[in-house]
């Protein structure tokens, strides 16, 4: 059985990656050990949050799937950091979980060119230093290309208390022998931990101890095709952990799997358990939770901040100790899962292996944490996947282009030690990466490529023109008679000679509010009034970012010769040839981001790449 490409895992990263393909035009097969587990939520019930929103919009505007399925199952949507820069302004919603995974099902059982199966894979098919396809349980599938998402399927185990299930995430089955197979081939598998909390049954749960959270008024889409959302708002609800509850964590903290030894794989530092909560700060006098509803049609909530490996008795003694949660019911306990991971640096920025020609990775596999970050690696491996089999150079998202691009160079650069979290601080560029600019910056790409389509790029291109219109209209004088009877009545000084409109909603004092009570707006939409204030409020700072990006692009652009051999250039450290040689970077700016690569092996590289080049025009 033949295909153009084969997805392993349709989770975030798989489903991403096989849509991506199939729409390209390549006979996709996509196999799961269980239908069930398509797109599954297995975590929190919610799509987006700092940093993680920036990437839903970018999959959104390069053509991907996740922002189009969380706007038809939002449950509450949220702008968060609201009160910060607009760099760090990121959108979070409750998704219904159920209905999250049946709409994803449905869009891959309707994508042509697409098949989805039910099947464990065993191994994957190498010859030649190429993956040329996979075997399952008695099936071989044959293939031009292989994109392994298996998320923390592999060799994956649950603990809870002393209790170690075989398992993967939400009691579905695992993965040992693809493991193996990895192994065999020479790949070096490492060891990461998550975790979750309990589910509780929200008929037993008082909330009238609880502080209601409620979504904005206006919520504000993922996906750039959607004007607007129609949805009834659920609330979650605010609730804190006490001393009481600290005691019984602390009392029974040799009972939980991670201080019990049981559990050797690196946990997320920034998603901690309870228990590691409780140790790291001793003197806090309570936590903070967060109730989340994991559907429209379950009393099953989510309890948010509570993570948790302890055995399900003292989970229900210590939560029962909440305010509120007098008479909790457990329906489903929290549990750490630890898998198997590869190290992300043996892989090309494309996410190919280095080693074994179209052999992708994306996803969990490689480190990561998240859905999103999952579904952004997917996306990725997708296309390049398609455009390796074309011929084609590899569609590689600098820094300065996206927060996509910052993920993937992190990881294949960078490495990681623990589960990587995409967070607006890793994005030294983010003024100019924020998420209301997405399809600015990357619709083209996506268009290009065939995966964004016609209406998308219609709606970024009429955005675009909105946007420049309205720039140009703020340069009209405003008259004194106008403006100055304005600024008195709000206390501000008065001017003395006619400003333009840009200069008045430049201060800090005014905003597009204040332009309409003037009379002062034109007939441009809401959300580009929104980008445009933050480009004249923030132009210095803007500026002087793209200075910054003018200079990282003169690094990124001096591409590396793959035929270079760094261990025969002398004047570089013998640390910067080990770690130059072993990932062959694709550019200088790669190479600068190395660990173990200095401002000064990167002098000595320009200067080895200038003799490279006379050489070579004298011997030409």
């Amino acid at each position: 059985m033949n295909y153009d490409i084969i997805v392993v895992g349709a989770g975030h990263a798989g489903v991403e990656a096989a849509l991506a393909t199939a729409r390209l035009g390549n006979k996709v097969l996509l196999l799961t050990m269980n239908l069930d587990s398509i797109s599954l939520l297995a975590c929190n019930p919610s799509i987006g949050g700092t940093g993680k929103g920036h990437l839903v919009r970018e999959i959104d505007a390069l053509g991907g799937e996740m922002g189009l399925i969380a706007d038809k199952v939002t449950l509450q949507s949220k702008m968060l950091n609201t009160a910060k820069g607009p760099a760090v302004h990121s959108l979070r919603i409750q998704a219904d979980k159920y209905k999250y995974h049946q709409e994803m099902k449905k869009v891959l059982e309707e994508q042509d060119n697409l098949d989805l199966r039910q099947a464990e894979v065993t191994e994957l098919i190498i010859e030649d230093k190429k993956a040329v396809g996979v075997k399952t349980l008695g099936l071989e599938w044959r293939a031009k290309a292989v994109i392994l998402a298996t998320g923390t399927y592999l060799r994956s185990q649950c603990f809870i208390g002393d209790e170690v299930l075989d398992s993967g995430p939400s009691g579905l089955y695992n993965s040992k022998r693809l493991s193996e197979n990895l192994e065999k081939h020479g790949f070096e598998l490492r060891r990461f931990k998550t975790g979750t909390p309990a589910r509780i049954h929200g008929k037993y749960v008082n909330y009238d101890k609880l502080i209601p959270q409620w979504g904005d008024k206006k919520p504000i889409p993922f996906s750039f095709l959607n004007d607007s959302l129609d949805f009834e708002d659920t609330p979650c609800y605010l609730g804190y952990s006490n001393l009481a509850t600290h005691k019984i964590i602390r009392d029974n903290i040799h009972l939980s799997a991670m201080y019990s030894g049981n559990i050797k794989g690196t946990g997320a530092r920034y998603c901690p358990s309870i228990e590691d909560k409780i140790n790291r700060f001793a003197d806090k006098e309570r936590h903070q939770l967060f109730l989340e509803p994991e559907g429209r049609g379950t009393h099953e909530l989510y309890v948010q901040g509570m993570s948790s490996s302890l055995p399900e008795k003292v989970q229900e003694e210590f939560l029962s100790s909440i305010e509120g949660f007098e008479n909790v019911k457990i329906m489903r306990p929290g549990y750490a899962i630890e898998y198997d991971c590869i190290d992300p640096t043996i892989l090309t920025l494309s996410l190919e292996s280095r080693d074994i020609e179209n052999l992708f990775f994306a996803g969990q596999i490689n480190g990561s944490s998240g859905y999103e970050e999952a579904a952004a690696q997917g996306l990725m491996a997708g296309i390049n996947a398609h455009l390796k089999l074309q011929g084609k150079d590899p569609l590689i998202l600098h820094r300065d282009q996206a927060y996509i691009g910052v993920l993937v160079d992190d990881l294949v650069t960078k490495g990681t030690n623990e589960p990587f979290r995409m967070m607006t601080s890793r994005a030294e560029y983010r003024l100019v990466l924020r998420q209301d600019n997405a399809d600015f910056r990357l619709t083209g790409f996506g268009y290009e490529v065939g995966l964004a389509g016609e209406e998308r790029y219609r709606l970024m291109q009429k955005r675009k023109e909105d946007f420049n219109t309205e720039m140009e209209r703020l340069e009209k004088l405003v008259p004194l008679s106008l403006i100055n009877p304005y600024l008195e009545e709000k206390g501000l000084g008065i001017l003395h000679s006619s400003p333009k409109i840009i200069t008045i909603l430049r201060r800090s004092d005014m905003n597009y509010q204040d332009l309409e009570k003037l009379g002062l707006t034109g007939d441009c939409p809401e959300d580009v009034q929104a980008m445009v204030e933050i480009e004249v409020k923030y132009k210095g700072y803007i500026e002087k970012q793209m200075r910054q990006v003018e200079q990282f692009r003169n690094l990124e652009d001096k591409l590396l010769p793959r035929d270079i051999n760094y261990l025969d250039i002398d004047n570089l450290r013998i640390e910067a040839r080990q770690k130059l040689q072993a990932m062959a970077p694709d550019n200088l700016g790669q190479a600068s981001r190395i660990s173990g690569v200095s401002p000064a092996d990167i002098t000595v590289l320009l200067i080895y790449l200038e003799k490279r080049r006379r050489r070579e025009q004298t011997s030409s």
